[in-house]
């Protein structure tokens, strides 16, 4: 459907909005492609700039997953279509044209989406990431659980296996984009939560 491609085109170019970049620009904070991890995403913007600048990056991150998704799914297109809207904003967060097609990882723009398509499975997905969070105090490993769960667990909750296997390439680019923080912890030089990155 013609709506659909249009959906597909505004959801990427929503994604592409680096929320990361923007709140440090705007609260005078360092570029966070500089410091840190060099991610412009909100575990590095709490390591750049503190607490509040973290929480408007993974609000604006949330909200630009959750909106197109959530569209798709209150126009009636179905979980399928849902599903590739959200991913289109989520490619967008990875490689932004606004921004040299340089982005984040996309784990918060991820769970938005989720929350948009099914708000039980982003909430199955969340309490994941916090229960990891907690027991290991590092982020990455803690979304990379939650998110290889993802696709599982939307499965289970709604039996859209379409829109599964969507979510499923998702998560297999959320571990790609997470490649250094796999060496990493591989190495046991992945930082915690609250300690500043080593590269």
């Amino acid at each position: 459907m013609p709506y659909d491609f249009l959906l597909l085109a505004a959801a990427y170019l929503l994604g592409s909005v680096s929320t990361a970049i923007l709140t440090c620009r705007l609260m005078g904070l360092p570029d966070p492609r500089g410091v840190g991890s060099g991610n412009p995403g909100a575990t590095n913007v709490l390591r750049a700039g503190g607490k509040k600048a973290a929480i408007i990056t993974l609000l604006g991150d949330l909200i630009k997953g959750t909106l197109p998704a959530a569209a798709a799914m209150l126009l009636h297109r179905g979980e399928t279509v849902a599903a590739l809207a959200g991913f289109a904003a989520f490619l967008g967060h990875l490689y932004p044209i606004y921004f040299g097609f340089k982005g984040g990882k996309g784990v918060a723009t991820a769970l938005g989406v989720l929350i948009g398509i099914n708000p039980l499975t982003g909430a199955a997905v969340a309490a994941t990431w916090l229960g990891m969070a907690l027991i290991f105090r590092i982020s990455s490993l803690a979304a990379l659980i939650a998110f290889a769960l993802a696709p599982v667990y939307f499965l289970l909750i709604t039996q859209a296996a379409q829109a599964a296997w969507v979510l499923a390439v998702m998560s297999v680019l959320i571990f790609w984009r997470h490649r250094r923080n796999l060496r990493n912890l591989a190495q046991g030089t992945e930082p915690r939560i609250g300690r500043k990155a080593k590269d």
